[in-house]
């Protein structure tokens, strides 16, 4: 099976023509090298995805014959994803938003209550 078709089997994307893209990208990658989308899978293969700035890594245990449901999908692959990939994309929502843009004009109200809490704080 081709790894666009497999990668869309196991709905690590919606349709074929996005796993397509990425492999084309480079952010899938088997046994650590680039592939191209038609490059056959074989079970026991090392794959790595990367896709809203996680990295997921997992191991083909079986060739499924078409898009399997999201209950069974652990019986074709096994999940080999850190779970320090999971704790970064939190940390990255968290900073994302306490971020103000510059020049977005005065603070709002309770931007104000912030500051005025923080500095009250600070004179402590």
């Amino acid at each position: 099976m081709r790894i666009d078709q497999l990668l869309w089997c196991l709905r690590y994307y919606k349709s074929r023509s996005l796993a397509s893209i990425a492999c084309k990208k480079g952010h899938v990658r088997l046994n650590s090298h680039i592939i191209k989308p038609s490059k056959d899978i074989l079970p026991l293969d090392i794959i790595q995805v990367r896709k809203n700035q996680i990295n997921f890594e997992f191991k083909v245990l079986d060739i499924p014959l078409s898009r399997v449901s999201a209950k069974i999908i652990d019986i074709y692959r096994k999940d080999l994803t850190k779970k320090s990939a999971f704790n970064h994309k939190d940390i990255q929502k968290l900073g994302a938003n306490n971020y103000r843009i510059k020049g977005l004009g005065r603070p709002t109200k309770k931007d104000r209550r912030k500051i005025d809490e923080f500095n009250k704080d600070g004179d402590k």
